[in-house]
């Protein structure tokens, strides 16, 4: 495994100069990998220098895009299988903002499909992204579904971090991530893999072999 350590500021600056160099009428980019892993931080962190070089940004979080209960918890509230194959609405998203950002889209995006408090849909308007404009997504279990990115950061646990960070409520989703780890290697197929053990002391992980 070849590491590169690098601050959280260099971090952020390295996916912006990344997510700035790609092509595109719009850019669709997502921050992949568990709670516990902070994709949400750094998707946040993203925006504004975006914004500074003249792309407008829109955020928007998988977990607003979850199906509704019905289905979500059809085999209760913590069977990991569930929250592997059943919990987020990944055809929402595309729906809403992956494909009306494709090159002949509309680049309108609907921030949010579902509030999963409410168990209904939040009726937001959409966002009107202007050219060159990125959605920046985060969540988990964002790849191997089908879902166009143009760009795919993940962000790598190791298995001791992975459970020593998650939540005690949140501990029987672990079981979804090994799948994930078996079934999908999201390693493999992110364009750029970051290890998250330490908040504070990331690496970007430029090979595994």
């Amino acid at each position: 495994m070849r590491v590169r350590p690098i601050s959280p500021d260099a971090l952020v600056n390295e996916v912006v100069v990344r997510i700035d160099a790609l092509q595109g009428r719009w850019l669709r980019v997502a921050v992949d990998g568990a709670p516990a892993a902070g994709t949400g931080e750094l998707a946040d962190r993203l925006v504004s220098p975006l914004r500074e070089l003249g792309r407008e940004a829109v955020r928007v979080r998988a977990a607003d895009y979850l199906r509704p209960a019905s289905v979500r918890l059809e085999h209760g509230h913590h069977d990991p299988d569930s929250y592997y194959l059943s919990w987020f609405d990944t055809t929402g998203l595309a729906r809403e903002v992956l494909t009306p950002l494709a090159g002949n889209g509309t680049g309108e995006v609907l921030p949010a499909l579902w509030d999963p408090e409410a168990d209904r849909s939040p009726r937001l308007n959409r966002v009107t992204l202007p050219e060159r404009g990125v959605a920046i997504v985060d969540g988990p279990l964002l790849q191997g579904v089908g879902l166009d990115f143009d760009l795919v950061v993940h962000l790598w646990l190791s298995n001791a971090a992975l459970h020593r960070n998650t939540p005690d409520d949140q501990r029987w989703t672990l079981p979804a991530f090994k799948r994930y780890a078996e079934e999908v290697d999201p390693t493999a197929l992110a364009d750029l893999v970051v290890r998250v053990d330490h908040a504070d002391r990331p690496a970007v992980i430029d090979s595994f072999g």
